[in-house]
């Protein structure tokens, strides 16, 4: 698949078969955020991976933003440090995650992880230090009952809405 070709037909995916992801896709997802750029080349993240099923039951019980976490193979959490542009960099790296995942045939969620409370139960559980952020839990998972006619049909806002020429207000117009 082409880099632009997954860009134009990833979607979010929420509900996944049970079928294991094989080590080889998840080294190569891994691979893949720790290649993302990063400001001053600093990397700031950290990548906690989870298969035991168990233990991504209760991810999905402490997420309320995602509980549908509790039925995907493999979890990945995102953590980085507490630095200026860290969750910068790691959004770079979950996106190239997502991007792998999804030439792979695996779908993928951003779960916010907004309240404290949810937060100290998650990091407590994956025994993540205080002094780190945890970003997001991505739950990954081959895609269940996905219509492929459906792949890139997503309501997004024309060019003309967010593209600007030279100055914000002029529309863009290619050359």
């Amino acid at each position: 698949m082409q880099v632009y070709d997954a860009v134009r037909s990833r979607l979010t995916v929420r509900e996944y078969k049970p079928d294991l992801v094989p080590d080889d896709v998840v080294h190569k997802l891994l691979e893949a955020g720790r290649l993302a750029p990063s400001s001053q080349n600093l990397q700031p993240w950290h990548f906690v991976v989870v298969r035991d099923g168990e233990t991504i039951r209760r991810l999905g019980a402490l997420a309320t933003q995602g509980p549908f976490i509790a039925d995907a193979p493999l979890a990945i959490a995102i953590v980085t440090d507490d630095t200026p542009r860290a969750a910068l960099d790691a959004g770079r790296a979950l996106q190239q995650m997502e991007l792998v995942a999804w030439e792979e045939g695996l779908g993928a969620c951003f779960v916010g992880i907004r309240q404290a409370e949810q937060n100290r139960a998650i990091k407590e559980l994956l025994g993540i230090p205080d002094n780190l952020v945890l970003l997001t839990v991505l739950p990954f998972g081959y895609r269940k009952n996905m219509d492929m006619g459906a792949r890139g049909r997503r309501n997004r806002k024309s060019l003309s809405q967010v593209a600007h020429s030279e100055r914000f207000g002029d529309p863009y117009a290619p050359a």
